[in-house]
């Protein structure tokens, strides 16, 4: 049974065929999508998808940069909504210093608004931390939150053991096909705290190519030669992870 922890099926360039894309997860064994919503109208269409669809669980949150488009008032009005719903995790959140590096008070502020969000709503957050990873990792470890996912981690290995000992996880994208970062990054972390993502419709194991749910089957081969274990074993502790954590 596999997992995409990390999704975003309500991206536009999915309109057309969403149906035959869940159909080709379905076929690759994959059994749940967690599709993380970045804004107001992301949020909204992935609550959407989670009612036509079964497989697809939804995460709702505020993307880094979409949130210095908003005011306080319109930021505690999402979150507001955020509480009401029927959520797997709180997501995609977090920092992101590469797009704008310019207002980093204000994007932790937020940030520290979505991890009470998850923590008031006992939900696993979903961290993007893109050249914010330290600066991400400070301020979760400042909280009470249990459980937190790094998604598509870039940052430093150093710090990465002590994000073990904390017991947060890292999902590992498709990518991990051809990315030397993330095969060191499984070949240094247990398989205890990993667990598979796409980012779709980015991040897939064919570069050029959109990427879809149905691919996570190409992490697990990877991972499991990196671990140097079987494919149905790798596949069924990631599978207990993400019953751990969601």
């Amino acid at each position: 049974m596999l997992v995409d922890v990390h999704s975003h099926l309500d991206d536009r360039q999915f309109d057309k065929d969403i149906s035959e894309v869940i159909e080709r997860a379905k076929k690759e064994n994959v059994v749940a999508i967690i599709n993380n919503g970045l804004n107001s109208s992301s949020n909204r269409r992935t609550l959407e998808l989670s009612k036509r669809f079964p497989i697809v669980k939804p995460a709702l949150g505020i993307y880094p940069t979409d949130g210095l488009k908003l005011s306080d008032e319109e930021i505690d009005a999402e979150i507001a909504f955020i509480r009401k719903q029927k959520i797997i995790a709180v997501g995609e959140v977090g920092l992101d210093y590469h797009w704008d590096a310019s207002q980093k008070e204000r994007q932790k502020e937020i940030f520290r608004k979505m991890i009470a969000l998850a923590s008031d709503l006992d939900k696993p957050i979903i961290v993007h931390s893109r050249k914010a990873e330290e600066d991400a990792f400070e301020i979760i470890k400042e909280t009470k939150i249990k459980k937190a996912v790094f998604h598509c981690y870039n940052g430093p290995f150093k710090i990465v053991d002590e994000m073990v000992r904390k017991g947060y996880y890292f999902s590992i994208p498709t990518n991990i096909v051809f990315s030397s970062h993330f095969q060191e990054l499984v070949g240094r972390i247990p398989l205890s705290h990993i667990l598979t993502e796409t980012d779709a419709p980015y991040l897939g194991p064919r570069k050029g190519e959109r990427n879809e749910p149905a691919n996570i089957a190409c992490s697990i081969k990877k991972i499991a030669e990196i671990k140097k274990m079987t494919e149905p074993d790798v596949m069924n502790n990631i599978f207990m992870n993400y019953q751990r954590v969601f």
